[in-house]
């Protein structure tokens, strides 16, 4: 018999949250001594569980190199040594983000979930938020809180009202090839936009009171799935409508065109300003707690899809 008889595997989903400068993107890199994912860090903390297999991350949603995560998601499996008990998802968390030997990578909550499930395969929303401040003219005239958490334009001001009806050419289920950026592994490029909204931003926390000049200004993106780089492109022809160098029919035109490589949308917004907000499950609820309520039964075991 193995070393493995007898033992419990659980799978766990796991909730963490990371700001992206620091790494080339939050998919594990192997073999390199210079490149760095998040999943890294996570699987490096992870051994500290004592699994009897090495704990891998599947993750719900790739984020690229800069790219910032406010609630990403992930799926791994513990399997403990025969007689002791699966941890409880706190003390899973509590281990991780003791283990966890970056400042600016946080588990924020973990739960039990059944055998079957798959962080990437069971999300049923994905929303985006991107950040654009106007009225910077310099980099050194934005705050050092903000840098690499923004887009920062020198325009003084945005035509916000071209912008809502620009991204309402976008929603619904569309071919968005045109928004798609070579290397995406996908078969099809048609997806279903549920929601493209653009808003002032209260305001920064981290902006003086003598900085007024400054206006922040978010985008939000909701759809089950996107394609590479899909949310970026976007959000660059958005901000052209917004700057006057496109109308806002002329981004139906470029939906409709399929073309990637046009002038206008085959520039990318920076990473540094993306944000993945949120990822949603089907009857596990968009708040954490929601899940634990929702996928655990009596006694905190597990009950089935």
């Amino acid at each position: 018999m193995g070393p493995a008889s007898g033992s419990v595997t659980a799978r766990y989903l796991v909730y963490f949250q990371y700001l992206g400068t620091d790494f080339n993107g939050v998919a594990a890199v192997r073999g390199s001594q210079r490149a760095v994912g998040v999943l890294n860090y996570l699987e490096e903390a992870a051994k500290r569980l004592n699994s009897v297999v090495p704990v891998r991350f599947t993750i719900s949603s790739r984020t690229d190199a800069g790219v910032h995560a406010l609630s990403n998601a992930a799926h791994l499996d513990v399997q403990r040594r025969s007689g002791q008990p699966p941890f409880s998802p706190e003390v899973l968390a509590e281990a991780l983000n003791a283990h966890v030997r970056h400042p600016a990578i946080r588990v924020l909550q973990a739960f039990r979930v059944p055998s079957d499930f798959h962080a990437r395969h069971a999300a049923t929303s994905r929303t985006y938020l991107y950040r654009l401040v106007t009225g910077c003219h310099r980099p050194d005239q934005l705050s050092v809180f903000e840098r690499n958490r923004c887009w920062p334009l020198r325009a003084d001001c945005l035509d916000v009202d071209a912008m809502q009806e620009a991204a309402q050419h976008l929603l619904g289920t569309h071919d968005f090839r045109a928004f798609q950026s070579a290397g995406s592994p996908t078969t099809s490029s048609v997806r279903t936009l549920r929601r493209a909204s653009v808003s002032p931003d209260p305001g920064s926390p981290f902006v003086l009171a003598q900085e007024k000049r400054l206006h922040f200004w978010n985008l939000e993106f909701e759809s089950r799935s996107f394609l590479y780089r899909q949310v970026r492109r976007m959000t660059a022809v958005l901000v052209a409508v917004g700057l006057g160098a496109l109308r806002p029919a002329q981004v139906k035109v470029i939906l409709e065109s399929r073309d990637p490589l046009g002038r206008h949308q085959a520039r990318v917004a920076p990473a540094h300003g993306l944000f993945l907000k949120s990822v949603l499950y089907e009857n596990l609820g968009g708040n954490p707690a929601c899940v634990q309520q929702e996928s655990q039964g009596p006694g905190g075991r597990e009950t089935p899809d």
